[in-house]
């Protein structure tokens, strides 16, 4: 069987979501959306709503905020597409999990392996395809402080990661997508 793993990467509202919930609609086949966000506040909490009164109903959601890969064990058997929405939120999480002071080498290496178990449980299963949403930081601005900068490079270099072992990646600019690798 081919397997598949498709990166989409852009900026905050330039489509990444809209587009791999199309790419997964067209599959045909079953859909498995794992959510990474937490509803922090009531403004969080409208969006996560909104979104999942936004999918099929015959997607099946797992909210998973860390340790993705031990949450999609007992998911993925059945699955044809598992579509990750988000990484950046993944990243953030895996960043506010770890003790304090937190290292730039730890934070690379417990997001790194984040990212290696969610591969390597993909690549175990029967499910056909992986889309995986993330932001692309790093065409801003510099973050002004250090927990900024931490987390901006942390997850360039996770997307990264995903890019080189991704046979498809796709950047959107204001709702378009654009073909990169």
């Amino acid at each position: 069987m081919n397997k598949e793993i498709i990166l989409i990467l852009g900026g905050a509202r330039s489509g990444k979501s809209a587009y791999a919930e199309q790419l997964a609609v067209e599959s045909g086949g079953s859909v498995l959306y794992v959510a990474t966000a937490t509803a922090g506040d009531a403004e969080m909490a409208a969006r996560i709503a909104a979104h999942k009164a936004a999918r099929p109903a015959t997607w099946r959601t797992l909210e998973a905020p860390l340790h993705v890969a031990q949450h999609l064990q007992t998911d993925i058997p059945t699955a044809g597409l598992i579509l990750i929405d988000c990484i950046t939120l993944l990243a953030s999480n895996v960043l506010f999990s770890l003790p304090e002071p937190v290292s730039e080498a730890g934070f690379q290496a417990a997001l790194g392996q984040e990212i290696s178990d969610i591969i390597r449980s993909f690549e175990s299963s029967t499910a056909r395809t992986l889309v995986i949403v993330s932001n692309e930081v790093g065409l801003g601005l510099v973050p002004e402080y250090e927990l900024g900068r931490l987390y901006r490079d942390g997850l360039g270099r996770a997307n990264q990661q995903i890019a080189h072992l991704s046979q498809t990646v796709w950047l959107m600019v204001a709702g378009l997508p654009l073909r990169v690798k």
